[in-house]
């Protein structure tokens, strides 16, 4: 088949013409005015960059007789604002120059450290407000020594000013300097001067402050120092304590010095203040230190000593009882009270810690006191409602909810506990020792104890194996029957039979499909709600009307089924009922003359989206036994009247049926499951807070892992892949077709972009955002059909101006040749139009489905499609998506690219189904050199993600800086 495009543009971009040069970092005054140098060694000329600096510069490289030389060298500047981009870009390039992998690992380590709020304001040598990494803790200045060790010479190769030996600058100055240039750059944005309150620390531009350079100074003192501090707690009277009741327990914080280089390296304040460090123990390394030349020893220079005691100053500030340490000659010790103790055991402790300032406790007392959670009954006792052991779950009851304490690993018994509670003090003698606790924590669990929970929250914990109790996670351990419940979710076909095909389904039902009505019927059983999330095209139709029947067979679980469904699908679930349950009555609530009079025990209703949120309340006056909610994706949206209506529906059991139960975001699944078994995921701002949030964000295992844990019991998920699922399916290729704009294409497109992004560059956020997706949706159409964006009316002329309407004639020539049917998407109802009005002009048959089709027409288009009288079905990406069954199909074309590639896949599935005996070609037509380009290559890369689809596609692309959008639309290549 002849393609009509051209080659793709083998023009490299400014990233790959950068990438295989040496990369060097430029220190400056202030820090974010650092520039990012390129240069490569055997060339006289730099890499062609756009609207970048070019300058000579003075480099080290290896000399012909194995020493090295200075060369003078063209090299790329790149200010931080540019470089710090394509730093993050530069990942993606597995040959790119060991220096630029480098400044991209630094570049990582910086936004690693900003994550953690290590910034600090103060003040450059020039006077210049500057931001600053910063405290970092012994490990933290160990990661930056590790990774300064990999410095490859070639990424500081620019030697220092000195006279004679050429000197390079020392790695971990220069890292350090680039750190601080990154932390600098960031937070300057739009949006700081309104933080601030004016430009300084706000403004890109240098600002001069030199007033600010004491308190500069006092604030980066944890950053600056060559030393850093702990306290030691110390003990005294602890044997006069065992031995007499009304003795008392003295103890003091001792200040500790050490180096940065790690805690090895420690001594007491007051040896160094007197100078007999050297004597009793290592000065820390990079504390300065002088001889004071009277034969005692060693005393501290003024600077470490300033340092230790602004550092101190600190640690004042963020715990008082520190504060008579600062008027003290040495700075040695402060006694502590207990009420002080108590303090420093909880907040004391983490105020100290944000500082940088560690707690060392002694030894031979016990202060590790964990907590954890027990939730269900000791025995096996039934589970609230139920009469029996646990075969139902129901919502009424609650279920108690315990703890238990471990001290140092040990177990505390209830006697124990209640002794610590009551001791209200920190020191506590027990079996034999003495340990450490805070009375306040003990308290505060005790107040839990009688505290229980509604079942479906106590399950939740039991499935994750921890609760969310006071902002703190805890580890919870489930008892009795929720154990118990807990097991058979997990493992559902444990000791009991499987369910097997129901009597009155006039089909055999596949293996897969078995194990899938077995697993709703066992868990709805238990009073719980799920869903099915099989591949589009798997049978979750028929798999939900086995279910129906199965359920009529137990008098607890039988009654009529509702079904909400899109308008489209009416008439598929009618035929399917008909057709797999013959003589189970079924009526269509919708239209003027919908009744639900005389609703039978084993009857079906199907009614649409539409239709229940006008007639809610009368739906939820029927006692249903099951509603499903097919295709619910529809109600993803919490708070859409959608979704409240079908919340007020009530039944025995609740069943989602979807093929993509995430499109965009985890608010999407917590909003299909809170339907179907209300609470398991808590409400909503907590489930983005302790889930979505660092699980979308990619920065939390553990929260991945739980929420696995507590999902996975209600979401059953099957792919047409899957080893076992859909053997007979055939073959499924999918080709992209790169196709070259035409001339009118080409300048329609170059000219939307100049005129947006200025219009862009000059905008408030809010205009932005919305010119950011008009520009978006203006690309698209112009990449589909000038006349398309045209908006042009009446029979335009549509041939020779669309290099993708031309390869979509090829292609259809060659389809039709085979007899083959075809479906064409488009998620614009406009280019439909203009497509059936080319094809008829063409002679080609053709069906145009959309969102204002009518029911009826819909079903007649489909019916006429299937049985061959069409060859071409055109069909709106978001009306005709889900749901149709159009097997006659062997060939989809995806004329224009959607954000999601769910969405896309829904739309082949409804070729790619069980009863498609033919294989079948996809075909996604790209507009080379533009936004398609870019969108196919985003795709490209979610797919690899499978199960984490969470892009947010447009939304998500308006929060680009101007440089990235203009790199995303840029139209690369020539037009034909």
């Amino acid at each position: 088949m002849r393609r009509n495009s051209t080659a793709p543009s083998s023009e490299p971009t400014p990233l790959t013409r950068l990438a295989r040069c040496r990369a060097l970092f430029l220190p400056s005054d202030p820090a974010r005015t650092g520039r990012l140098a390129f240069w490569q060694e055997d060339s006289d000329e730099p890499p062609a960059v756009p609207e970048a600096s070019v300058a000579d510069l003075d480099v080290v490289v290896p000399s012909a007789g194995g020493g090295v030389e200075r060369i003078r060298t063209p090299a790329i500047l790149l200010p931080m604002s540019d470089a710090l981009p394509l730093l993050t870009r530069a990942r993606e390039l597995p040959d790119s120059h060991r220096s630029l992998a480098f400044w991209s690992a630094a570049r990582l380590l910086a936004l690693h450290f900003l994550a953690r709020g290590l910034l600090l304001p103060g003040l450059s040598p020039g006077e210049h407000d500057a931001w600053r990494i910063g405290p970092l803790s012994a490990r933290d200045a160990e990661l930056v020594r590790e990774l300064a060790a990999a410095m490859p010479p070639e990424a500081h190769a620019v030697p220092l000013p000195s006279e004679g030996t050429l000197r390079l600058p020392d790695p971990e100055r220069l890292l350090r300097a680039f750190l601080d240039a990154v932390a600098d750059a960031l937070p300057r944005s739009p949006a700081a001067p309104t933080v601030t309150g004016g430009p300084a620390y706000a403004a890109p531009d240098p600002q001069r402050l030199p007033a600010l350079r004491a308190w500069a100074d006092d604030i980066a003192a944890a950053h600056d120092a060559g030393v850093r501090l702990s306290l030691r707690v110390e003990a005294a009277g602890l044997d006069d304590a065992a031995r007499r009741d009304d003795a008392r327990v003295r103890f003091r914080a001792v200040l500790q010095v050490h180096g940065t280089s790690g805690t090895a390296d420690v001594v007491d304040a007051a040896a160094l203040w007197t100078g007999t460090a050297s004597h009793d123990a290592e000065v820390p390394h990079g504390a300065v230190v002088a001889h004071d030349g009277s034969g005692s020893g060693d005393a501290l220079a003024p600077r470490a000593r300033t340092d230790a005691l602004l550092a101190l100053r600190r640690a004042a500030r963020a715990w008082p009882p520190l504060t008579p340490l600062l008027s003290a000659a040495v700075p040695d010790a402060v006694d502590l009270a207990e009420d002080e103790i108590t303090e420093l055991l909880g907040d004391g402790a983490s105020a100290l810690a944000a500082v940088g300032i560690d707690v060392h406790w002694p030894k031979e007392l016990g202060h590790g006191l964990t907590v954890h959670a027990t939730v269900g009954p000791t025995d096996d006792a039934p589970p609230p409602g139920s009469t029996t052991a646990p075969q139902s779950f129901t919502a009424d009851g609650r279920v108690a909810f315990g703890w238990s304490f471990t001290l140092d690993g040990r177990e505390l018994s209830r006697e124990e506990l209640d002794r610590l509670a009551e001791a209200k003090r920190p020191l506590v003698r027990l079996r034999d020792g003495w340990v450490l606790v805070d009375p306040r924590q003990v308290r505060h669990a005790r107040t839990l104890e009688n505290r229980s929970l509604a079942p479906v929250e106590a399950l939740a914990a039991a499935l994750t194996g921890s609760a969310r109790i006071d902002g703190h996670e805890v580890d919870v351990r489930p008892t009795g029957w929720l154990d118990g419940l807990r097991e058979r979710l997990n493992g559902p076909g444990t000791g009991t039979a499987p369910v097997g095909q129901p009597p009155g389904l006039a089909a055999r039902l596949r293996d897969y499909q078995l194990r899938g009505l077995d697993w709703l019927a066992r868990t709805t059983s238990l009073g719980l709600g799920c869903c099915l999330a099989d591949d589009m095209g798997l049978g979750k139709t028929i798999t939900l009307i086995a279910l129906h029947l199965h359920r009529q067979t137990d008098g607890s679980t039988a009654g009529p089924t509702l079904v909400v469904c899109p308008a489209s699908l009416l008439g598929n679930w009618q035929r399917e009922i008909e057709r797999f349950a013959p003589g189970v009555p079924v009526r269509r609530f919708h239209g003027p003359a919908r009744d639900l009079a005389s609703v039978a025990a084993g009857e079906f209703v199907l009614t649409t989206y539409g239709t229940m949120r006008l007639d809610a309340e009368r739906l939820a006056d029927v006692p249903w036994g099951m509603v499903v909610a097919d295709e619910a994706q529809h109600v993803k949206n919490p708070y859409s009247a959608t979704a409240r209506a079908l919340r007020s529906i009530g039944a025995r059991a609740r069943i989602a049926l979807t093929g993509t139960p995430v499109e965009n975001n985890l608010t999407e699944l917590w909003a299909i499951l809170d339907w179907t078994t209300p609470g398991l995921l808590g409400r909503l701002g907590a489930f983005r807070t302790r889930y979505a949030q660092p699980v979308e964000g990619g920065r939390d295992p553990a929260a991945a892992d739980r929420l696995g844990r507590l999902v996975r019991p209600f979401l059953l998920r099957r792919r047409k892949s899957d080893p076992g699922i859909a053997p007979e399916l055939p073959p499924k290729t999918e080709t992209d077709h790169p196709v070259a704009l035409t001339g009118e294409q080409a300048g329609l497109y170059e000219a939307l972009v100049r005129e947006t992004l200025t219009r862009i560059a000059a905008a408030d956020d809010m205009a932005r955002r919305g010119l950011v997706v008009q520009l978006l949706t203006g690309l698209k159409q112009i990449c589909n059909h000038p006349a398309q964006f045209l908006k042009e009316d009446g029979s335009p002329l549509l041939t020779g101006r669309s290099g993708k309407l031309e390869l979509l004639d090829e292609l259809l020539d060659t389809i039709l040749a085979e007899g083959a049917g075809t479906l064409v998407f488009t998620q614009y109802v406009r280019m439909g139009r203009l497509l059936e009005q080319h094809l008829s002009a063409r002679g080609v048959p053709s069906l145009f489905l959309h969102g204002g089709t009518p029911v009826p027409a819909r079903e007649e288009m489909v019916r006429r499609f299937q049985d061959g009288e069409v060859p071409v079905f055109l069909l709106s990406l978001k009306a005709a998506g889900t749901g149709l069954n159009l097997t006659r199909a062997e060939h989809v074309v995806h004329y224009d690219r959607w954000w999601n590639p769910a969405v896309e896949a829904q739309a082949t599935d409804r070729a790619y189904r069980i009863g498609q005996t033919r294989p079948v070609q996809v075909h996604r037509l790209i507009a080379e050199g533009t936004l398609e380009d870019r969108i196919a290559e985003m795709l490209g890369r979610k797919r690899e993600l499978a199960d984490a689809v969470l892009g947010t596609g447009e939304a998500a692309l308006t929060e680009l800086t101007d440089a990235d959008l203009a790199a995303l639309v840029e139209l690369r290549g020539e037009a034909r």
